[in-house]
């Protein structure tokens, strides 16, 4: 029974695969899409030079100062962001050094608030009471003076002793008022400028000298100058580094230049700016179209030939990106003479991997009146031009209409129908 029964949903799960294949074998029902009319225009000749994908940026990034790399935090082939660390070296010397710095920093601020403030007015009060402390006391010796200068005149009660006693102690109870007048005037009106510019200055200077130390701090923590990927290492864990020693090599690949090497009788065809077709063996399922960014005016002495750089936008996805720096390349570019050329969009080349480019040709359908199907042709590229890509294939003319939208999903005869066309300007 249970045999039977096994056999029974075997004989409906055929027959279901059986209806499903059918169904999925009709015709369905004509895909929407939007298509460009095949151009032919005269354009420059085009030759194929051997080019190699170099990063925009390459920097080998090394330590501005000597000591032991306490951490190295990046491996090859790590992204990295502008400013971050690469490796850190021991700082516990430097961080004293800095603390040391600030410490007296401080001390050189309070120094200078010090007299910039001025005297307490404690201290005023105080000075004050002593120069009114002298004052009396030398009020009294000036009367008593008087006094026994009189009885000197006068009788013999005073010697001449006692008088030049009396004398002396009024003179320097006199000098102690005005050292203490002094010194209250000195109180009141606080320190000098020139006091309050010096302490002024030994704060700048030490606050140079915490710059200079923080620079140094700083510098202990190596970098990434801009963001791109780790393509070498030259430090590990431990190791001791000089000044100028080798961290790591860093390259920015969102941008890349193809650069070929151009004879110099076609080099005068080139233009800055001009659009230029550029092949990678490496991703030939994509069409990379990039504009020549610099034509180095200097020839190589041996093969004279100029470098012409053409610069792509890269693609970075989680796995990397997708040109990398090394990749060869080929480069077409013009090379003066005049040729008769068909020309499509970029978007309606449908690329596969190891295989030539196609293009779906928008006919219309001999066995359904009305109806319109696609036929794919192989094509060759040629050069770029004004935003256009050209194309050589067997039996495609200027006039006809390709797929520019909907081609990724298409297939050999299928029915379709035109809801736009793309124009290029």
């Amino acid at each position: 029974m249970n045999r039977n029964g096994n056999l029974i949903a075997v004989f409906f799960f055929l027959a279901g695969a059986l209806l499903l294949a059918s169904a999925l074998a009709q015709a369905p029902g004509a895909a929407p899409v939007a298509v460009a009319v095949v151009e032919e225009k005269e354009i420059p000749s085009e030759q194929k030079f051997v080019a190699t994908v170099m990063p925009l940026k390459l920097s080998s990034v090394g330590s501005a100062v000597d000591g032991r790399v306490a951490e190295f935090l990046v491996n090859e082939g790590d992204a990295v962001k502008r400013g971050q660390p690469l490796a850190r070296l021991l700082m516990e010397t430097i961080d004293a050094q800095v603390d040391t710095a600030k410490a007296e920093l401080d001390l050189r601020k309070a120094e200078r608030d010090e007299l910039k403030n001025g005297t307490r007015p404690e201290e005023i009060e105080m000075a004050r009471a002593q120069m009114d402390s002298a004052k009396a006391l030398a009020d009294y010796a000036a009367a008593r003076l008087k006094r026994i200068e009189a009885l000197f005149k006068e009788s013999e009660t005073v010697t001449i002793d006692e008088l030049q006693d009396t004398l002396s102690k009024a003179n320097s109870t006199q000098e102690l008022y005005q050292a203490a007048k002094k010194a209250h005037e000195l109180a009141v009106a606080g320190a000098r400028q020139e006091k309050r510019d010096q302490a002024e200055a030994r704060v700048r200077m030490q606050e140079a000298t915490v710059r200079m130390l923080k620079d140094q701090q700083k510098k202990h923590t190596i970098i990434a100058p801009f963001d791109g990927f780790v393509v070498a290492e030259h430090t590990e864990d431990g190791q001791w580094l000089a000044r100028g020693d080798l961290v790591a090599e860093i390259a920015a690949l969102e941008e890349v230049d193809v650069e070929a090497q151009v004879e110099e009788s076609h080099v005068a065809h080139v233009r800055h700016g001009m659009e230029a077709l550029v092949e990678l063996p490496a991703i030939s399922d994509k069409v990379l179209v990039g504009k020549v960014a610099a034509i180095l005016p200097k020839a190589d002495h041996r093969s004279r030939t100029f470098a012409v750089k053409v610069r792509l936008t890269n693609t970075i996805t989680d796995d990397g990106p997708w040109i990398k720096a090394g990749m060869l390349g080929r480069v077409k570019l013009p090379i003066g003479a005049k040729q008769t050329a068909l020309l499509v969009p970029k978007d309606a080349l449908f690329l596969q991997q190891d295989a030539r480019p196609m293009v779906f040709v928008v006919e219309p359908d001999a066995n359904k009146p009305g109806a319109t199907t696609v036929r794919p042709v192989q094509v060759d590229l040629g050069v770029a031009h004004a935003g256009l890509i050209q194309v050589r294939g067997e039996g495609l003319k200027a006039g006809q209409q390709v797929v520019v939208e909907g081609n990724e999903r298409l297939r050999p005869g299928q029915e379709v129908k035109v809801v736009g066309t793309k124009i290029e300007k």
